[in-house]
């Protein structure tokens, strides 16, 4: 695709978000338009708007380049993601749209009656919101630098300012209309593609995905290298680099940005010491991706998958926006229908990439296969159009599921940390706004690249081991005290970010040690059930004096609970 073609998708896209987001300000006025849209979101609007804020990055470009280099492994990220839906429908939707809250430590102030639980959570919240940023910067600059040659500062500070224009204009309300468009963007731009690609992996008579032996290149090949990177050469190749004949050996090589390197047909393709992908028949094979322990590997991220979306911050303030429990079900049901939907796609990409843009796993940038793959198989003006079209959707999925972190990230600082400093409420979440985008762009512009869909499911073990705990005893369990609350998220979402923080910055590790620090849900998870359990048994004198009161609320119809009074957070503001 041309630069001129990459940048007129960007900006169409950006155009559209900024123009979409000004509809809503026109109904924005209140405190709660800005966070919860005033509770007036049908089922049906709701839904594509949590899929187009759900559907991020990670699953836009990082569940295929997964699945380009690792195999079926990965498939399990797009069922993880779909299936915890289906545990936030059994288990959370209703009552946390009962509990009258606006963000997560609302709830737990509100459930726990305590201003410690509602500072932890607080935390936590930025925590994950900060950790989920990341990968959409990182994203959003591989995607302007393969698409546009742009340098990769400028895909973060492109995106922040486009979010920062949606949110800032109408908080929630605005950007309920944006990611509705964005998810059927979003689908679009890669049911579209995909049809094309099949027909051509048709006509070239369905060549096998994972033929026997390892991986080579069907065709001669000119690989431009575009950061420096070390490669892992299999076997022996004889290469040409800027006119010069070398001869690789097996084992590790320094490549420098900006080199050229020429393979002969047949010739084994090297990889990025990053990844350690599938070679062969054992691409096809489950349990094959885990390092050296591969079903713990896969159990915990299950784990991580099915419990951590009822922990994510930006996906649970969505149902605070339904007038009532009954639409939060329908609403998840809907929702259910639309990432399933989504999800058969990205696979297709990844699996269609192994052969014919094989090249990314030499450059480690694997990501980038949804962007490659239908320039490099449609010829024309065809691929040109199917390539602005897939780069428009890659760009609205950085653009819709900042817009919605950001807001759940400033929702929260604007009430914890700025609601005695500034004097409107309004103006305490635009300040907020600010400074949730201020960190995750600091790390983005600084730290190496990371794999997308693995930071993300680092975040996602985070939110399973802090929030799906607090959320299911706090709306199952009357026991629950702050102590016990507050022990286990600092237990368990304290384990699990260390963990997370060692795997992005520590070496890689191996053995039990590197399978537990890479993949630490299954056992930080239970930790945080077991602390809050625990120390709430051992501290019975701080159970909530009206959890009677609240565990009514949470379990009884809106139309039965007539005295219900929901809390609001304004409060918080008029408080002397």
């Amino acid at each position: 695709m041309s630069t001129s073609a990459g940048i007129v998708a960007v900006v169409v896209t950006a155009v559209a978000t900024v123009l979409i987001g000004m509809y809503g300000v026109r109904a924005a006025r209140t405190t709660s338009d800005f966070y919860v849209a005033s509770r007036t979101v049908t089922p049906w609007w709701n839904a594509s708007a949590i899929g187009g804020e759900y559907l991020s990055a990670a699953s836009f470009l990082g569940v295929a380049g997964l699945v380009l280099a690792y195999g079926t492994d990965m498939l399990w990220f797009p069922v993880g993601y779909t299936a915890g839906y289906l545990m936030l429908l059994v288990l959370v939707a209703a009552p946390l749209r009962r509990s009258g809250a606006y963000t997560l430590p609302d709830f737990a102030e509100a459930r726990l009656e305590s201003a410690h639980a509602r500072r932890a959570a607080s935390i936590l919240v930025v925590t994950i919101g900060w950790l989920y940023l990341l990968p959409q910067f990182q994203a959003a600059g591989l995607t302007l630098r393969t698409v546009t040659g742009a340098p990769q500062w400028a895909g973060p500070v492109v995106v922040a300012l486009v979010v920062l224009v949606s949110v800032l204009g109408g908080g929630m309300r605005s950007i309920t209309f944006v990611q509705a468009f964005q998810y059927w963007l979003k689908l679009t731009a890669l049911a579209v593609p995909v049809i094309f690609l099949l027909l051509v992996w048709q006509n070239d008579g369905r060549p096998e995905l994972a033929p026997p032996g390892e991986p080579v290149f069907e065709e001669a090949t000119s690989v431009e290298v575009t950061i420096d990177v070390t490669i892992d050469v299999p076997s022996r190749v004889v290469v040409t680099a800027d006119d010069d004949e070398l001869v690789l050996e097996p084992g590790p090589h320094d490549v420098e940005a900006g080199t050229v390197l020429d393979f002969p047909a047949g010739a084994p393709i090297p990889h990025a010491s990053s990844l350690t992908p599938m070679a062969g028949q054992s691409w096809a094979l489950p349990l094959t991706a885990g390092g050296d322990h591969p079903l713990y590997a896969t159990y915990s991220l299950i784990i991580a998958l099915f419990f951590g979306t009822m922990g994510l911050p930006h996906v649970l303030v969505r149902f605070y926006t339904n007038p009532d429990g009954r639409a939060a079900r329908r609403t998840t049901l809907a929702v259910l229908g639309l990432l399933g939907v989504f999800y058969v796609l990205p696979g297709l990409y990844g699996a269609l990439g192994r052969l014919y843009t094989p090249e990314l796993l030499l450059t480690g940038r694997t990501d980038a296969v949804v962007l490659v793959l239908p320039g490099r198989l449609v010829d024309g003006f065809a691929g040109e159009a199917l390539s602005m079209l897939v780069t428009a959707g890659a760009f609205a999925a950085f653009l819709s599921t900042s817009s919605g972190l950001t807001v759940s990230v400033a929702g929260v600082l604007s009430q914890d940390l700025l609601h005695s400093r500034v004097r409107s409420p309004v103006t305490g979440f635009r300040l907020g706004a600010f400074l949730a985008l201020l960190v995750p762009i600091g790390i983005a512009l600084t730290s190496p690249f990371l794999g997308i869909a693995d930071v993300v499911g680092l975040a996602f073990a985070v939110a399973a081991s802090s929030f799906c705990p607090l959320l299911l005893l706090g709306i199952w369990w009357r026991r629950l005290t702050w102590p016990g609350a507050v022990a286990g998220l600092l237990a368990g979402g304290g384990a699990s970010t260390l963990a997370v923080v060692v795997t992005i910055l520590g070496d890689p590790q191996g053995g039990w040690i590197g399978a537990l620090l890479a993949q630490p849900a299954a056992w930080t998870m239970p930790l945080a059930f077991l602390v809050m359990i625990a120390v709430s048994l051992a501290t019975q004198q701080h159970m909530a004096p009206g959890v009677n009161r609240t565990m009514v609320r949470l379990h009884t119809p809106e139309n039965l609970d007539l005295n219900r009074g929901d809390w609001d957070p304004e409060d918080r503001w008029r408080s002397p």
